[in-house]
């Protein structure tokens, strides 16, 4: 298990985003996610997706890279559940 996660200059812009449209994320819901996801794909240039339920019709999907010394959080987006949890 990563002991070590860091957060992008972009995914921290991305948390205020979202806080000024109401959507409250934390870093701890964000390394949690990340520690503990309900699911999880591969995405574009070998990144991962780390996905969780966040409401009743909502999930949200974190963008990462494993490095040798730590996972590194690219972005975090809102999706919705009937989007992304059909399987």
């Amino acid at each position: 298990m990563f002991e070590v996660i860091d957060f992008s200059v972009h995914l921290l812009l991305k948390i205020e985003i979202l806080k000024s449209h109401d959507i409250n994320i934390s870093k701890e819901i964000i390394e949690d996610i990340v520690r503990f996801p309900d699911k999880i794909e591969m995405g574009y240039k070998g990144r991962q997706i780390a996905q969780k339920g966040f409401d009743e019709t909502h999930v949200l999907r974190v963008i990462y890279e494993t490095k040798p010394e730590k996972i590194l959080v690219i972005t975090v987006y809102p999706g919705r559940r009937s989007r992304y949890e059909k399987d």
